[in-house]
């Protein structure tokens, strides 16, 4: 077995080594995998490929992002992704590709590496129905201490009734004039990972009704992404494939810290589900959370819970 460095040549192989290991419920296609192996501005991304035979059986993928703190630490680096075709695992392939990621992430200066949840991220965490936590914890990894669990959740938006709505505001999608106003609110609130989404969303050239605004007197106070089929970023990114067509994505939903609990967050979710349903979506996630019971409210079900792993200790 050799390693390859990971080229474009190799993408059609990587989507077939990805699915032949995840199954159908987390394949995913070219567009996706092409979105994820291009870089996020700033980010560097590390990929190599085992070849055995001439042929790709297996293929990491990690990133950091050394010179944005306010997006990420410096010292925090990510493996995005790791698969191995079934024929292939339990011969050392995936050690050895682990390894080469996290070399690499350590002459980076990464002494933290977190599995899943990457800038361009293939997962947030490891899908527990695989059944493979053993693999990353007999090489370092542990649940992270304040969230070791989340999970994505799901409904059919056929059935959405007006949940909660707000007396003193009002939600409307964005448009492009409100750019500069949708920056500020960011970098004043959630001036983080949010804050960088946006960035990175006016670089692709998004559509600006993916965004959806709530606001009061005093001006903007909410905002709420939302992905559909047809957006700049792959709506399979979220792996709906259990669910009806057309298939939709909501998240993330921020409120302003000093408009916090008179129930604007609750209207901004269910304008946005109004909004999804008014353009045909019928599957809908709500991806990477901890707060199963808040929307639970609003009909959604837990559909697929990921380990949070990270390995903190100083590697060799």
């Amino acid at each position: 077995m050799r390693l390859e460095i990971v080229t474009p040549h190799h993408l059609p192989a990587l989507v077939s080594i990805w699915n032949a290991a995840c199954g159908d419920d987390l394949a995913i296609n070219e567009r996706l995998m092409t979105y994820n192996t291009r870089p996020a501005t700033g980010a560097i991304q590390f990929g190599r490929v085992a070849v055995e035979n001439d042929q790709p059986v297996g293929f990491v993928i990690a990133c950091a992002l050394p010179n944005d703190p306010q997006t990420a630490p410096r010292d925090l680096g990510w493996i995005d992704a790791l698969a191995v075709t079934p024929a292939f695992q339990r011969r050392g392939v995936g050690g050895a590709l682990l390894a080469s990621a996290e070399a690499w992430l350590h002459e980076q200066g990464c002494a933290r590496v977190r599995l899943g949840g990457g800038l361009h991220y293939f997962l947030p965490g490891y899908p527990v129905a695989l059944n493979g936590v053993s693999f990353f914890q007999t090489r370092g990894y542990a649940p992270r201490p304040a969230e070791s669990q989340v999970c994505d959740l799901a409904r059919d938006l056929r059935d959405c009734a007006t949940m909660q709505r707000s007396n003193d505001a009002t939600t409307r999608p964005a448009q492009p004039t409100d750019a500069d106003a949708i920056l500020d609110f960011l970098r004043r609130e959630f001036p983080g990972r949010w804050r960088f989404e946006f960035e990175e969303f006016l670089r692709e050239r998004g559509r600006f009704a993916d965004y959806l605004l709530l606001e009061t007197a005093r001006g903007l106070q909410g905002v709420a992404r939302m992905t559909r089929e047809d957006s700049e970023r792959p709506i399979e990114r979220f792996y709906p494939h259990r669910l009806p067509h057309p298939w939709g994505q909501i998240g993330s939903i921020g409120i302003s810290r000093d408009a916090r609990g008179k129930g604007y967050g609750g209207a901004l979710l269910d304008a946005g589900l109004r909004h999804m349903r008014a353009q045909g979506v019928r599957g809908c996630i709500i991806d990477w959370t901890s707060l199963v019971e808040l929307y639970r409210k609003f009909g959604f079900t837990p559909y697929r819970w990921y380990a949070m792993l990270i390995k903190n200790e100083q590697m060799k």
